[in-house]
């Protein structure tokens, strides 16, 4: 059953990567179509820029929720990386507490107001906030389980790493 699960989650997060680079590719385009526009026949295009700036949003939030792993997220660790495995598994778990209690504190007035936001249109594409920044909505709830997962972890015994650069830099 654990193959399986582990299988399947490997599967999700290359699907996770995939999405995020049509994004980034889209992204790519459509600013290579506001330059053409712009320089080569003069006629600035107001929706490439709407695009870009959207799929930035997605791109970005979408990443911090299902593509950047624990060990390649940037912190500032200088308390987690002094301390011992023990210290370090009592900081994750009240970090892992704090941030799912704000989160999950948050959310219903994210929800709330993402929904609001669906009397509003974007100036170009005519894309409704609402949808616009869902991803939002999305990102809270996969930290709010990230936040779970990393806690119990830390609950079972498993610290996390003291510093994460040097255990993957090679130094």
């Amino acid at each position: 059953m654990t193959t399986t699960l582990r299988r399947a989650g490997s599967w999700l997060a290359r699907r996770a990567e995939n999405v995020a680079a049509a994004m980034l590719a889209a992204m790519f385009a459509a600013f290579l179509v506001q330059i053409a526009s712009r320089y080569l026949l003069g006629l600035p295009t107001g929706w490439t820029h709407e695009l870009s700036t959207m799929l930035w949003v997605w791109l970005v939030l979408w990443g911090a929720a299902f593509v950047v792993s624990e060990r390649e997220e940037i912190r500032f660790d200088i308390l987690t990386g002094a301390a011992g495995p023990r210290a370090r598994r009592v900081m994750a778990i009240l970090a892992a507490l704090g941030l799912v209690g704000l989160y999950a504190v948050s959310l219903p007035a994210v929800v709330d107001y993402v929904s609001f936001m669906k009397v509003q249109r974007t100036a170009y594409l005519k894309v409704r906030f609402d949808l616009l920044f869902s991803i939002y909505v999305v990102f809270v709830v996969a930290a709010i389980v990230r936040y779970v997962w990393l806690g119990w972890r830390a609950l079972r015994g498993d610290a996390p790493a003291a510093d994460p650069v040097q255990a993957t830099s090679g130094l």
